[in-house]
């Protein structure tokens, strides 16, 4: 099992930083702080001392071991247990890079279990340890809502790649390109994963507004409520910034629609001039083999008649007629010239 980072706080700051779990656990208690401890594809047998230190559900476990799990929010008595689909864009294949992140949280320890190398969570450590050490005493609560807009944040450069690359495939439509097709097909599956990864979250931060003690929109409590205390002021400006988290989630959410919808579009648009363009080449095949048939029949009548005319050699017009053979020659051309004629009128030649 490989830790990542191990520290206990208190008040927002770190006070501790054990060697060994063991070391954290005990210090947790002794000091009543908070234990956030940061791991990377955690050993089986490893991982169930720690749920079984920390009393985490085995459920919670399971799904924190086995991955390839959907975004949800789940709770266990006190404790809650998420996982979230950070994401990465990869502009050189034009593709997503899903990873997944399990998330612990207790009254007084929060434990990340990673898969893949994103997000990165020391990041986000050093970040509260030194910008917003207000956030990091809001106890584990504070530490769950900088992963989350970290991850959320993260977002945003796969919205705009996604967004960039789906804008391309107007002009490829309409310059005839024949490998758009697949491009639509490609892009619209890498735009449902990443719906598929983002399309709980807002229900997700919802819910731990709710849990936290106020209205699904993070409203005022009731008027007749006494004054907050300083923890409740804590609570106040979590919900504020859980607030902040579920309208980017939101217009996320709203984006990824309007792609969905914009490559559906494209893909009717590019079966709809894919037709225009076949029937297009038939009338275009149609137009010449009318040319071809055309003069094919006017060759064909003088033919047709000089072959009649060679096969009766001994009867033939000229040996009793002197204008036989004349008249054999304005036949030919007579019929040839009005087979032109009549293909001309009907707009064949």
């Amino acid at each position: 099992m490989t830790i990542i980072d191990n520290a206990i706080y208190r008040d927002g700051k770190r006070i501790l930083a054990p060697t060994t779990l063991e070391e954290t656990f005990e210090a947790a208690q002794e000091t009543g702080g908070m234990a956030w401890i940061g791991l990377y594809r955690p050993d089986e047998a490893e991982f169930r001392e720690v749920a079984e230190e920390l009393g985490l559900h085995e459920l919670a476990v399971e799904d924190a071991l086995a991955g390839s799990q959907r975004a949800k929010h789940e709770h266990y008595g006190e404790d809650r247990f998420l996982v979230l689909i950070p994401a990465r864009y990869i502009d050189a294949t034009e593709t997503v890079e899903f990873g997944e992140l399990a998330v612990f949280m207790g009254p007084h320890h929060v434990i990340t279990v990673r898969h893949a190398q994103e997000p990165d969570l020391a990041q986000v450590r050093r970040k509260l340890e030194q910008d917003d050490p207000e956030q990091l005493a809001m106890g584990p609560a504070g530490v769950v809502h900088a992963i989350l807009d970290r991850v959320v944040d993260d977002y945003y450069p796969v919205a705009d790649g996604l967004d960039n690359d789906v804008s391309e495939i107007e002009d490829q439509i309409f310059s005839g390109d024949g490998e758009v097709t697949r491009r639509i097909y490609e892009l619209s599956r890498e735009v449902l994963n990443f719906q598929r990864a983002i399309r709980s979250l807002p229900a997700m931060v919802e819910d731990m507004m709710v849990r936290a003690g106020w209205d699904q929109h993070g409203g005022d409590r009731t008027t007749d409520a006494p004054e907050p205390s300083d923890e409740d002021t804590d609570q106040v400006e979590l919900v504020r910034r859980l607030r902040d988290v579920r309208d980017h989630a939101l217009q996320l959410n709203d984006r990824v629609a309007a792609m969905r919808a914009m490559l559906e579009n494209a893909l009717e648009l590019d079966s709809t001039l894919a037709s225009k363009r076949l029937a297009e080449v038939s009338v275009a095949q149609n137009e010449q083999v009318k040319r071809i048939s055309s003069w094919a029949a006017i060759i064909f009548a003088p033919q047709l008649v000089g072959s009649i005319y060679g096969m009766n050699f001994t009867h033939m017009p000229e040996l009793h007629w002197v204008f036989g053979y004349p008249m054999a020659l304005a036949l030919m051309l007579g019929v040839a010239l009005t087979l032109f004629i009549l293909f001309r009128r009907n707009d064949w030649l």
